[in-house]
């Protein structure tokens, strides 16, 4: 496509509309296990996909390598079925506004990643927006005694932040050479599937799948859930996937976490979550990290 700023278009696009979907997704996570509403979403995602792959002239199948595939399977893993899983975890346990500036980890990580994987370069002015983004948690994190998170809740909410940040960001570096002479229906397939199999295997190896599985039949947000698959897991996704294709990996992640931003914004107008000075200035401090991370 010879289209000015696509890549950018389309990281952005998909932030503000993740960022929906996060509010979506924590109210559906109210009485849905993390794990079972992930499969959920993902399987939605995979049956909306195969229709639109198929109205675009995507096979299901591409004849790429073996080791394109062995690649897509452990990026969908690890930024599927592992990293959605810590985030919805720790989105219950901190909310959605907490939980955006949390999420302003994933752009360092990129970097780091990036810088490793694909060599590119860290500068002074990114090490100083990654110090920001660090100091972010901490200011927004600390609260006094009475707060309104429990401290269990407030250290592994953050704890599965991070770390759902680190996984999603490492699934995504290693495909990213892939995703510049692979069709993007096809790669976004093979990540829920992938994703969608080892959450699978997982519920097998777990003694209480049956109670897990079983929140869905008892959620009473349906209508959340579905929104967020639709919204988060199909067309978030692939302008997501679009982005890192048609930009460079470290700008599409700069642009991506602008959804921060907005699941703040959403989590006070929707869910009517606290909005103070405390975490104002930890939201200003994480997004000004993560343009600086940008800019250098």
């Amino acid at each position: 496509m010879n289209f000015p700023y696509l890549g950018e278009a389309c990281a952005l696009l998909a932030a503000v509309i993740w960022a929906f979907a996060v509010i979506m997704f924590r109210r559906s996570g109210e009485t849905a296990h993390p794990i079972a509403l992930n499969l959920f979403k993902n399987v939605l995602a995979l049956i909306l996909l195969l229709p639109t792959g198929w109205l675009m002239g995507q096979a299901v199948f591409s004849g790429a390598s073996t080791q394109d595939y062995l690649l897509l399977l452990i990026s969908g893993a690890m930024g599927i079925g592992i990293s959605d899983t810590l985030f919805f975890k720790s989105l219950n346990m901190l909310g959605a506004g907490l939980s955006a500036i949390v999420d302003c980890f994933y752009s360092p990580f990129i970097i780091g990643l990036s810088m490793l994987w694909l060599g590119e370069r860290l500068g002074w002015v990114q090490i100083l927006g990654v110090l920001m983004i660090v100091s972010a948690v901490f200011v927004a994190t600390f609260e006094k005694k009475g707060g309104t998170i429990t401290r269990h809740n407030l250290v592994w909410g953050v704890f599965y932040g991070i770390l759902a940040m680190a996984t999603v960001a490492l699934g995504i570096v290693i495909i990213k050479p892939l995703l510049d002479y692979s069709p993007l229906i096809w790669v976004t397939e093979m990540r829920l599937v992938a994703g969608s199999a080892f959450l699978g295997v997982l519920l097998l190896f777990r003694r209480d799948r049956g109670k897990v599985m079983k929140t869905l039949a008892l959620s009473r947000g349906w209508k959340y859930m579905i929104a967020g698959s639709v919204l988060g897991a199909y067309l978030s996704m692939i302008l997501w996937l679009m982005g890192m294709k048609y930009t460079q990996a470290s700008v599409a992640a700069s642009l991506n976490q602008t959804s921060n931003i907005f699941v703040f914004i959403f989590a006070g107008l929707i869910l009517k979550e606290v909005i103070n000075l405390q975490r104002t200035i930890g939201i200003i401090l994480g997004v000004g990290g993560v343009f600086l991370v940008m800019l250098g």
